[in-house]
């Protein structure tokens, strides 16, 4: 039986996961790919540390370019992260000849132009369905399952640290602060959350599944992102109140010959499928012109779920060196000369529905005056609803609008401020269907 022997650069949470799963899988996925996936060589900065792995200590080095250098190995799995050195790994394997199986999105996300095109050159095979949504095979579904058809839009929950934070806020009444603390010390949220609560980790992502669905070349730079930080458990009271959840989400959609990609906290209605995605699970739903949704749901991280897609990674390119057909399947599903020449619509020409809480002055005629403003920017008022509470000069105001213009709405917010209808900034939410 042939022998594909792997390299694994970064021997941390998931590549602890990924090698476990090579060994004490190796039968079931030798029966299942003809041959032997072997791990011939593991970097790490620490390799005294004890994981529980039966792998011998002459496999271990501090030196990744050893890994990479080694003429035997045939895939390096890089696990390092972030987009400095892993950077430099992926050029020299790629040099190299090497096929690569990455978890990184932010590197896939702000360099994978320059390195599928270096692949392509090379003849090599980038694999990343780990970058996005941990287990769920949502990079396999968008380049081969939906491969017939126009993809309409796509949303997700995408960080398990977010979703965890909002759910905890939801469902027992605990304070940010309290929600994040509990996501690290669960193992959800990092030392620094700062990519996570901000939405800079779904971002990414969502440059990705862009990329995949709409043929467009990565554009990281455009999204809009908008993270968790300022939606309190006031807001998510009022939103229960109205039939709603708030999660953050990653949208992208055809608009009038243009992508939509934002991430924002989102409401979305209690019968909607997302509502009910809690705790540190991920979801993604694609609408395809042949299939309508697709709702897919699992672990969007930790440390098995996460070498489960890496390993299908690996059994797909071992599959393509057994059978001589590399490069197979295109890197962002659509073949490098036909990619569209799309671009992202600008958020202030973004038109969806929105919840306003304001602390209006309570004075004679304010609430005439906001309702004013709005019209004078076609924006219409659904439902305007004054809530107890407030201090002696200002009571909680909360309105929900029809469907309008997102620049139109800034400016409708900026001149309320201007005027001093209201204390201190308003807070606005999204609302998706």
């Amino acid at each position: 039986m042939k022998t594909i022997k792997i390299g694994i650069l970064g021997l941390g949470t998931v590549g602890t996961g990924v090698a476990r799963m090579l060994e004490e899988e190796k039968d079931l996925i030798s029966s299942r790919l003809g041959a032997e996936l072997e791990i011939a060589k593991i970097a790490d900065l620490d390799i005294e540390t004890d994981r529980g792995l039966t792998v011998s200590r002459d496999r271990l080095t501090t030196d990744a370019f050893s890994v990479i250098d080694d003429p035997d190995i045939d895939i390096i799995v890089e696990l390092i992260g972030g987009e400095t050195f892993a950077k430099e790994c992926f050029e020299r394997a790629i040099a190299k000849g090497k096929h690569i199986v990455t978890a990184n999105k932010a590197l896939i996300a702000s360099h994978g132009n320059e390195l599928f095109q270096l692949a392509a050159e090379q003849g090599v095979d980038i694999a990343f369905e780990a970058s996005v949504a941990g287990c769920i095979p949502i990079i396999k579904t968008m380049r081969e399952t939906l491969a017939g058809n126009t993809i309409h839009s796509l949303a997700g929950i995408m960080n398990g640290t977010c979703n965890y934070i909002l759910t905890k806020i939801t469902c027992e009444g605990a304070s940010f602060e309290d929600a994040l603390a509990q996501a690290q010390e669960n193992g959800f949220a990092e030392a620094d959350p700062t990519l996570d609560i901000e939405g800079y980790d779904t971002a990414h992502k969502l440059a990705i599944l862009n990329s995949l669905a709409y043929g467009m070349k990565i554009n990281l730079d455009d999204i809009y992102v908008e993270g968790i930080t300022k939606v309190t458990r006031e807001d998510i009271q009022f939103a229960e109140e109205f039939g709603y959840r708030i999660k953050l989400l990653a949208i992208g959609k055809r608009t009038n010959g243009a992508i939509e990609a934002r991430v924002h906290p989102t409401m979305i209605p209690m019968d909607n499928l997302f509502a009910s995605v809690n705790h540190s699970v991920n979801a993604v739903d694609v609408c395809g012109s042949a299939t309508g949704d697709m709702f897919l749901v699992g672990k969007g991280a930790g440390m098995m779920p996460t070498a489960s897609a890496i390993v299908s990674d690996l059994v797909d390119i071992s599959r393509n060196l057994i059978s001589g057909s590399g490069q197979r399947v295109p890197y962002l599903s659509f073949r490098s000369d036909r990619m569209n020449d799309l671009s992202i619509l600008p958020m202030d020409e973004v038109i969806t529905r929105y919840y306003v809480r304001f602390m209006a002055k309570d004075k004679p005629g304010v609430l005439s005056r906001i309702s004013g403003i709005f019209g004078e920017y076609n924006i219409s008022i659904r439902s305007v609803h004054q809530k107890d509470g407030g201090d002696e000069c200002c009571v909680p105001l909360v309105m929900l609008t029809s469907m309008a213009r997102e620049k139109d709405m800034r400016q409708a917010l900026a001149d309320i401020e201007s005027l001093e209808l209201s204390k201190g900034e308003a807070v606005l939410i999204r609302i998706e269907k």
